[in-house]
Protein backbone atom coordinates (compact mmCIF):
# COMPACT_ATOMS: atom_id res chain seq x y z
CA UNK A 1 0.00 0.00 0.00
CA UNK A 2 1.20 2.94 -0.99
CA UNK A 3 0.51 6.06 1.34
CA UNK A 4 3.55 9.00 1.39
CA UNK A 5 4.32 11.23 3.68
CA UNK A 6 3.00 14.14 1.52
CA UNK A 7 -0.29 12.61 1.37
CA UNK A 8 -0.68 12.12 4.68
CA UNK A 9 0.18 15.57 5.20
CA UNK A 10 -2.56 17.00 2.76
CA UNK A 11 -4.88 14.51 4.85
CA UNK A 12 -4.39 16.36 7.74
CA UNK A 13 -4.00 19.75 6.27
CA UNK A 14 0.19 20.22 7.73
CA UNK A 15 1.64 22.56 5.75
CA UNK A 16 5.15 22.35 7.75
CA UNK A 17 8.00 19.95 7.54
CA UNK A 18 8.73 19.55 11.20
CA UNK A 19 6.51 16.96 12.21
CA UNK A 20 7.78 14.70 8.65
CA UNK A 21 9.63 12.20 10.42
CA UNK A 22 6.86 11.77 12.86
CA UNK A 23 4.03 11.52 10.43
CA UNK A 24 6.42 8.68 8.50
CA UNK A 25 6.30 6.90 11.71
CA UNK A 26 2.65 7.13 12.67
CA UNK A 27 2.14 5.69 8.52
CA UNK A 28 3.93 2.82 9.54
CA UNK A 29 2.62 1.95 12.96
CA UNK A 30 -1.30 2.72 11.27
CA UNK A 31 -0.48 -0.29 8.36
CA UNK A 32 0.78 -2.63 11.30
CA UNK A 33 -2.29 -2.08 12.98
CA UNK A 34 -4.41 -2.27 10.14
CA UNK A 35 -2.79 -5.79 9.43
CA UNK A 36 -3.31 -7.01 12.90
CA UNK A 37 -7.59 -6.15 12.41
CA UNK A 38 -7.07 -7.63 9.23
CA UNK A 39 -5.08 -10.62 10.73
CA UNK A 40 -2.65 -10.62 7.64
CA UNK A 41 1.08 -10.81 7.97
CA UNK A 42 2.26 -9.08 4.82
CA UNK A 43 1.57 -5.13 3.08
CA UNK A 44 0.85 -6.91 0.40
CA UNK A 45 -2.54 -8.75 1.36
CA UNK A 46 -3.67 -4.60 2.70
CA UNK A 47 -3.36 -3.64 -1.04
CA UNK A 48 -6.36 -5.10 -2.26
CA UNK A 49 -8.64 -4.23 0.40
CA UNK A 50 -10.82 -1.28 -0.24
CA UNK A 51 -10.90 -0.01 2.84
CA UNK A 52 -7.63 -0.69 3.90
CA UNK A 53 -6.20 2.80 2.72
CA UNK A 54 -9.16 4.61 4.45
CA UNK A 55 -8.31 2.97 7.62
CA UNK A 56 -4.45 3.88 7.68
CA UNK A 57 -5.58 7.22 7.13
CA UNK A 58 -7.65 7.33 10.19
CA UNK A 59 -5.70 5.77 12.29
CA UNK A 60 -2.61 7.77 11.17
CA UNK A 61 -4.73 11.23 12.13
CA UNK A 62 -6.13 9.77 15.08
CA UNK A 63 -2.54 9.06 16.30
CA UNK A 64 -1.64 12.44 15.14
CA UNK A 65 -3.95 14.03 16.75
CA UNK A 66 -3.81 12.62 20.14
CA UNK A 67 -0.25 11.59 20.38
CA UNK A 68 -0.50 12.71 24.32
CA UNK A 69 -3.87 10.93 24.96
CA UNK A 70 -4.64 8.47 21.89
CA UNK A 71 -7.39 5.48 23.50
CA UNK A 72 -5.70 2.72 21.62
CA UNK A 73 -8.76 0.69 22.38
CA UNK A 74 -10.88 2.75 21.32
CA UNK A 75 -8.95 3.01 17.75
CA UNK A 76 -8.78 -0.82 17.36
CA UNK A 77 -12.67 -0.60 17.89
CA UNK A 78 -12.77 1.95 15.26
CA UNK A 79 -10.29 -0.06 13.00
CA UNK A 80 -12.52 -3.05 13.35
CA UNK A 81 -15.90 -1.48 12.63
CA UNK A 82 -13.98 0.25 9.15
CA UNK A 83 -12.77 -3.31 8.15
CA UNK A 84 -15.09 -5.57 9.30
CA UNK A 85 -16.19 -6.63 6.05
CA UNK A 86 -12.77 -7.58 4.60
CA UNK A 87 -10.96 -8.88 8.21
CA UNK A 88 -9.88 -12.70 8.11
CA UNK A 89 -11.71 -15.40 10.42
CA UNK A 90 -9.56 -15.96 13.65
CA UNK A 91 -10.01 -19.18 15.35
Amino acid sequence: MDLSTEDMKNYLRVDFSEDDSLITALIVQAKQLVMHVLRVDTEAEIADEGCARIAIMYAVAYLYEHREEADYHDLALTLRSILFGSRKAGF
